[in-house]
């Protein structure tokens, strides 16, 4: 169909028979290397953890602590800024207080 020097194609007509063709068994795909990425392994996960015990937290990180153990809104509004400011975007922000709110619950627990 032609409008003022354009064409305009008609929508193709759908599929009557999908159950066409060769009938084949699918094969399963192989792992490929690079759904590996980012998997935490134990050695790394353990190399962390003592490097993490022996070098203790960061000052900002001390603060996020200090933040949270006041456990009002607003503190966690602000524990969660200065997250955010310190490791550069919202949903890291978001992530790191998680973790320092876990590491609290750790710390109350021994």
């Amino acid at each position: 169909v032609k409008v003022q020097g354009f064409f305009f194609h008609k929508a193709p007509k759908k599929a009557k028979q999908l159950t066409k063709g060769h009938v084949v068994t699918k094969l399963e795909k192989k792992a490929r290397p690079s759904n590996r990425k980012g998997k935490l392994s134990k050695r790394t996960e353990t190399v962390r953890s003592v490097i993490r015990d022996v070098t203790g937290f960061a000052p900002y990180e001390r603060k996020i602590l200090e933040l949270l153990q006041a456990g009002s809104t607003k503190d966690e509004k602000k524990a969660l800024k200065v997250a955010k400011r310190r490791v550069g975007t919202h949903r890291r922000g978001l992530r790191k207080r998680e973790y320092m709110r876990g590491v609290m619950q750790r710390l109350r627990h021994k």
